[in-house]
């Protein structure tokens, strides 16, 4: 029963939004501008060109629009439900948190996992109705979306670490909101969400080989347009797993060093 009663707190940010319509017509108006947008801009980068950077102009169309489809994966308003990292540092009420007989890691893994699955809803249906419209490409091969699929849940899990890694920040600067607009300025950058990584400089691509952003988000991207061949693909799986596992571990220490700084007075 308290195992039942854990879970539902994946249904806090979910449930926040499906408790108010116009936040679901705001999202789906957004999602819908970004798709055309998006779609438009890149069509209108290629009107004169046949291939830039490697990419057709299918092949760029596909990237832009899956790139904005994944990240309704994270772009839930969850400071309406005042139950951010930031707002509880700020408020002082973090010190519940610790207080539940559910562990705050765990409260906000699932927390995060009701996130997900809400947003891949999203991502699931403007895909579907993408792909028969004719806006993406479909995968080349069955084999090649099974490697996507994996990629991508292994990119989230990355995602996940790094946007906690922010959250965790707070303990220790407790108002961190700029640190955090520009760390999120920065993993959208670098993961290439605003842009393929091969459209920028050689330093810029190296210098993100050596950051875990580019796997939350450009691997397996890649993989979906053909940019990594499946010959290839073993490798940069290999890299996403070794970077949640880096992150899973740097997490766990910060969690318990963060329990230090927590302090509960009264009673």
């Amino acid at each position: 029963m308290a195992a039942i009663h854990a879970w539902r707190a994946a249904r806090v940010t979910p449930l926040g939004e499906l408790l108010a319509p116009p936040r679901m017509t705001a999202a789906l108006l957004r999602l819908t501008v970004q798709l055309v947008l998006v779609a438009s801009l890149w069509h209108g980068l290629y009107a004169n060109t046949g291939t830039t950077a490697g990419l057709d102009r299918d092949q760029a169309v596909t990237y832009a629009v899956l790139a904005v489809l994944a990240s309704r994966l994270r772009e839930l308003d969850q400071y309406a439900g005042r139950d951010t990292v930031l707002q509880h540092m700020h408020f002082g009420t973090i010190v519940y948190w610790y207080l539940r007989p559910l562990k705050p890691q765990r409260y906000y893994a699932l927390r995060a996992l009701g996130e997900r699955l809400y947003g891949l809803a999203w991502a699931l249906g403007g895909y579907a109705v993408c792909l028969a419209s004719g806006v993406v490409e479909a995968p080349g091969s069955a084999a090649v979306a099974g490697v996507f699929a994996l990629s991508l849940l292994l990119g989230q899990l990355v995602l996940y670490y790094v946007m906690l890694v922010i959250d965790q920040l707070c303990f220790w600067t407790l108002r961190n909101g700029a640190a955090m607009l520009i760390l999120i300025f920065a993993q959208n950058l670098l993961s290439g969400v605003y842009a393929p990584l091969w459209f920028f400089p050689d330093w810029f691509i190296t210098l993100s080989i050596f950051l875990p952003f580019q796997a939350t988000l450009s691997v397996p991207l890649s993989i979906y347009i053909g940019r990594i061949e499946l010959s290839d693909a073993g490798a940069q799986l290999a890299i996403q797993a070794a970077w949640v596992l880096v992150l899973a571990l740097f997490t766990r220490l910060l969690w318990r060093r963060a329990a230090r700084r927590v302090i509960s007075q009264g009673g």
